[in-house]
């Protein structure tokens, strides 16, 4: 498990989007990156930093890489947030 904050991670906006379009449905970097005003390496370079965080998963289907939200990394996110609702 990564140290890196997932605070950190989603403060970025493109991160962010690619967490809603990611919530919708599992997709691609190519499909990822049609939706946004950067590079594809750019949008990997983002979802590298939600895998590290383990807000995304990723798994291989032959040359393809599909990104999905990872609902337990989140876990750790909705723990500190519900500290203000109790």
């Amino acid at each position: 498990m990564s140290n890196t904050d997932p605070f950190t991670a989603i403060a970025d906006p493109h991160r962010r989007f690619l967490l809603e379009e990611l919530r919708r449905a599992p997709k691609t970097v190519n499909e990822l990156a049609e939706g946004l005003p950067i590079s594809r390496p750019a949008v990997s370079q983002h979802l590298k930093a939600l895998l590290d965080c383990n807000l995304v998963s990723v798994t291989a289907e032959g040359t393809r890489r599909i990104y999905a939200v990872n609902n337990r990394g989140f876990d750790k996110l909705n723990l500190w947030l519900d500290q203000f609702w109790a």
